[in-house]
């Protein structure tokens, strides 16, 4: 009875790291440190996905920007970046507690990166893309709004 508890303890905390990412996070732009988007990471069947949910744009901006630089075999090619999904087929590593092997769009230069992420100590969320050896780490904000 006890062994039984014990497993089902670490398997309620594996469970509970990789839920820790489910919810929305507010992005913040590298360049000027102010807020960029809000998305929203879910899980579908076995894998997490990121949607954008809202864009923080300046009063010239284009509100709703389409995915111009979106490889044109695409399917998110000229689409609203509200409501797309930038994130894809994240899957939870229970070893490391991240979510890796997915890929993640930038939708401002349409290019797409393999992905992990993972949620820090300070319970922000490390969003990493990469190609090969190089890569930028980005930290979202929980979002509650």
């Amino acid at each position: 009875m006890k062994a039984l508890l014990i497993a089902a303890s670490i398997c309620l905390s594996l469970f509970s790291q990789a839920q820790e990412v489910v919810g929305k996070w507010k992005t913040i732009d590298d360049n000027t440190g102010k807020a960029k988007s809000i998305v929203e990471i879910y899980k579908q069947g076995d894998k997490y996905y990121g949607k954008v949910l809202e864009l923080f744009r300046g009063p010239g901006e284009d509100q709703n920007p389409i995915c111009e630089e979106c490889d044109e075999d695409d399917a998110r090619y000229k689409k609203p970046v509200k409501g797309m999904v930038i994130l894809q087929d994240m899957e939870y590593d229970a070893k490391d507690k991240t979510l890796e092997d997915g890929k993640i769009l930038d939708p401002e230069n349409g290019e797409t990166y393999d992905c992990k992420m993972w949620v820090g100590e300070d319970g922000n969320l490390n969003v990493r893309g990469y190609v090969a050896f190089f890569y930028r780490t980005q930290q979202w904000l929980p979002y509650k709004g």
